[in-house]
């Protein structure tokens, strides 16, 4: 296909959003509630790793940063995440916790945004995780320098084999570089497509973390 083939495709495709109305008296009173009980539907649905969710971050110079990784528990304080950090993002969370996440289910016609702050889940909590991966990603957690140059690939081999020596026969801990995070909602938006563009978009805000959620609708 040629690159004004490819352009022409993408002006032109469109298909419209069959989704079921969605409105503010549709929803739980805590978004934490809503959220688990759409994401339940996406286990349900068996959509190819529905906990991924794509994680906006900026630092101290103002200029975002995209990436998509996993969610690994949510709570009525949040969603919770692990990554080295030493990171583009851990360091982008060092210098200004404002974060945001975006959940995008497409076989449902969903989205979920949320806007929030992040901080670092206590030690207890990123050690139980830590132990429950996998040996080898444990030794990658040591092995890879997350963000930064890498030579070649033999170069990220050799530090895996490296740690492999280095904890042969003994049980991998943590390193002090990587844990978790918890992103504390400030505000959550549930996103439904619907026909002819015309979405609904249910909004909960608080102004701040131990304020009463308001829950409003928004235009398309």
């Amino acid at each position: 296909m040629s690159k004004k083939a490819l352009r022409d495709y993408t002006k032109s495709d469109r298909r419209d959003f069959l989704s079921a109305p969605f409105d503010v008296s549709d929803v739980a009173a805590s978004p934490i509630d809503q959220f688990a009980a759409w994401f339940k539907q996406s286990i349900e649905s068996e959509l190819l790793d529905p906990y991924a969710f794509t994680l906006a971050t900026a630092g101290k110079d103002g200029a975002p940063a995209l990436r998509a990784l996993y969610m690994r528990d949510f709570t009525e304080r949040g969603i919770v995440f692990y990554t080295n950090y030493n990171s583009t993002k851990g360091r982008h969370l060092s210098e200004n916790p404002q974060c945001s996440a975006n959940y995008l289910w497409l076989e449902l016609n969903r989205q979920v945004r949320v806007l929030g702050t992040a901080e670092k889940v206590d030690a207890a909590e990123s050690d139980a995780y830590f132990a429950s991966r996998p040996r080898e990603s444990k030794l990658g957690a040591w092995a890879s320098d997350q963000s930064s140059t890498a030579d070649s690939r033999q170069a990220l081999t050799d530090r895996v084999e490296e740690a492999a020596e280095r904890f042969k026969d003994v049980e991998v801990p943590r390193p002090p570089h990587w844990g978790g995070y918890l992103i504390r909602p400030l505000e959550v938006e549930f996103w439904q497509g619907r026909p002819s563009r015309l979405h609904d978009r249910i909004c909960y805000r608080r102004k701040d973390l131990v304020s009463d959620w308001e829950i409003v609708r928004l235009f398309p």
